[in-house]
């Protein structure tokens, strides 16, 4: 995908993760879920754009598109306590690539440069690009309403701990 692709996909799946982590019942409580959406879209969008900095050096959709660095920063946040939501910006990247586009990604970059994809996605320039990246974020926020709702001691304790709720 783009970076207008991984962007809207960043700006959508917070929208719908701080819906989950802190619904709002009464409008009072809108401005709650409103400082939720921006605690986590912000790190979620720079995540998201992060891995594409390979294509200003290295192997593009290789050199930061790998399991090695998706590795980096979920450990991250435990080593120095912040950055707690760039790893999902950089998760959803690669779901992008891998489920959105035709090329998909060197997920074992640099041991194989072999590149996964699923057979459904469509060329980075296709007019159908942005309907792609909407149905792709809703799968991505189906997974993650399984996670906040079906296993809270996983996703709802947890991600509301860290947003400090």
């Amino acid at each position: 995908m783009n970076k207008k692709g991984h962007v809207l996909n960043a700006v959508l799946l917070s929208v719908g993760l701080g819906i989950m982590l802190e619904p709002a019942t009464e409008p009072a409580e809108a401005v709650a879920t409103l400082e939720t959406i921006v605690k986590i879209g912000v790190p979620v969008t720079l995540g998201a754009l992060f891995p594409d900095v390979d294509t200003a050096f290295g192997r593009h959709r290789k050199t930061l598109h790998n399991l090695a660095v998706l590795g980096a920063f979920l450990a991250f946040p435990y080593h120095f306590g912040n950055l707690e939501f760039v790893w999902i910006g950089v998760l959803t990247h690669y779901v992008l690539d891998v489920a959105g586009s035709k090329r998909g990604i060197a997920l074992f970059y640099p041991l194989s440069s072999k590149e996964y994809g699923l057979p459904l996605g469509v060329a980075v320039s296709s007019s159908r690009s942005t309907i792609v990246t909407v149905l792709v974020t809703v799968f991505e926020l189906g997974g993650a309403a399984a996670i906040v709702y079906d296993a809270p001691q996983w996703g709802f304790e947890l991600g509301r701990q860290s947003l400090g709720l």
